[in-house]
């Protein structure tokens, strides 16, 4: 099936077998290898993404359904000269081990951020709708993205930190 799915801002246009999930289409159609191959199964979080700025587990998802979509990678987030905000803080705080998991753990800190920024009315205000965020929630949001390395309390504070929340 010819599907166009705009990767990191660039639209790609490829003739795909309807089984192929996006994680594969990334990796090897588009050859963006940022995004991880964890368990296939959606449990560990490694191949997270944001699609049209929400996270989703990338193994999980036809590329096919995403004709039309913008999927937006780690690659994508930021540039080695111009990190992105949660890059920076997993970087400050040392937020990774082996760093498997660290690409899908900042696309869902990415996300979660997004997502806390939808659910709170506009009428709240900033000084507001940071104050809600508490580790526990963090970690509540998070739970879907494994670390193996037990990283979780760097990435927790890199989170808060991005979120401009550290205690």
């Amino acid at each position: 099936m010819r599907t166009t799915i705009t990767v990191n801002g660039e639209a790609r246009s490829l003739d795909l077998d309807p089984r192929t999930t996006l994680l594969d289409f990334l990796r090897e159609k588009v050859a963006l290898t940022g995004t991880k191959k964890g368990c296939d199964h959606g449990q560990c979080g490694a191949c997270t993404v944001l699609v049209n700025g929400v996270r989703i587990n990338a193994c999980l998802s036809l590329a096919v359904m995403h004709d039309g979509d913008e999927v937006t990678t780690i690659e994508g987030l930021g540039a080695p000269e111009a990190l992105h905000p949660m890059q920076q803080a997993f970087l400050t705080h040392d937020a990774f081990q082996c760093g498997y998991c660290t690409p899908g753990q900042i696309c869902s800190a990415v996300g979660v951020l997004a997502e806390i920024k939808a659910d709170i009315p506009s009428h709240a205000g900033d000084v507001g709708a940071q104050a809600r965020l508490t580790a526990d929630e963090v970690r509540e949001r998070m739970s879907g993205n494994i670390c193996r390395c037990s990283a979780y309390p760097q990435i927790v504070d890199a989170i808060l930190d991005a979120a401009g929340n550290l205690p």
